[in-house]
């Protein structure tokens, strides 16, 4: 006895992507219009509408495509997903694909989180060329600093322009300072020496004599020029009269309060005065304005122009400042 076996029924196959281009010719889109509403590119558009379903990737994101596809179009979108599952023999079960405004293949996903990833790089190396750029710029303005003073140049008597390091001022005012200190030794002691033994006495006795004399002989007023003493020389600079600005002239007055490296042009370029001055030291010039003032150690001095004081703190670089003085 034979089984009786249920008679299979052929289920046509129809592509679902034919009855979608069909429908887009009807409404006269083309397919770069439809492929930008649903963001993907026209090749794959094509091969939607084609059947190539195997090119997509995966038949899941295939069955989403046909459902927005019909979605767009205002087609049965189950129907049409139902002739693809028919079309291509897959399972929708458990492949349920909502439709989607606009479809990201997953070429663009990966494409986005490098462009992502690209553009953090590129802001952190703006950011580092950023940083090393300012460093630089500070570095070069310390160097600047620092050897803004490192040569002066001086104008010699003969015409000549010299030019001299710092050191070379620092060397010269330690040497200037022994020199000074080996000088003053000697006369100390000599001052101080006893009479050689055998020396004759009356060689000694003599300058004696001269000073009691000189001190029992009367006082008479304005009858020779006494010798200057310091005394007198501290007052008579005192007493001088100051500098007398001339028309586009200005008076400098500096009091050093400490060793200082001076140097002070005109508005020609000539050097008034280029040296190392000591504390305790007055400068007092006037040339043509505006001047240009140029000190070594400038905490060292305390400058004024035309008998008005100048704050030096502002134009103080490391130890060093230059400013213009005198200028309208």
């Amino acid at each position: 006895m034979k089984a009786v076996h249920p008679e299979v029924v052929a289920v046509p196959r129809i592509n679902p992507g034919e009855t979608l281009r069909k429908a887009r010719e009807g409404r006269g889109l083309t397919i770069a219009e439809v492929a930008l509403q649903l963001n993907l590119t026209p090749q794959r558009l094509s091969q939607v509408e084609q059947g190539a379903f195997d090119k997509l990737p995966g038949h899941t994101f295939a069955r989403g495509y046909v459902r927005s596809y019909a979605k767009l179009l205002e087609l049965d979108q189950n129907r049409l997903v139902l002739e693809f599952d028919q079309f291509t023999g897959s399972d929708a079960v458990g492949s349920n694909v909502h439709s989607l405004g606009r479809i990201e293949e997953p070429v663009s996903y990966s494409q986005r989180i490098l462009r992502m990833v690209s553009f953090v790089l590129l802001l952190a190396l703006a950011g580092l060329s950023f940083f090393w750029w300012q460093e630089q710029a500070e570095r070069r303005e310390l160097d600047l600093a620092s050897t803004s003073l490192e040569h002066v140049e001086v104008d010699g008597a003969d015409g000549t322009t010299q030019i001299h390091a710092m050191d070379e001022f620092e060397d010269q005012a330690v040497d200037a300072a022994l020199a000074d200190t080996e000088v003053a030794l000697p006369l100390m002691a000599e001052e101080t020496a006893q009479p050689v033994e055998g020396a004759p006495i009356a060689e000694t006795a003599e300058p004696a004599q001269a000073q009691s004399d000189a001190a029992s002989a009367p006082l008479v007023p304005d009858a020779a020029v006494q010798p200057a003493t310091p005394e007198s020389v501290v007052a008579a600079s005192s007493e001088a009269a100051p500098l007398q600005a001339a028309a586009g002239e200005a008076v400098i007055d500096i009091t050093f309060i400490a060793d200082c490296w001076t140097q002070l042009t005109d508005a020609n370029g000539s050097v008034l005065f280029s040296a190392l001055k000591r504390k305790g030291d007055t400068l007092q010039l006037a040339g043509k304005a505006p001047l240009e003032l140029r000190l070594g150690y400038a905490r060292g001095a305390q400058v004024s122009v035309n008998g008005s004081p100048v704050d030096v703190a502002p134009f103080i670089s490391g130890e060093t400042a230059r400013l213009k003085l005198g200028g309208q």
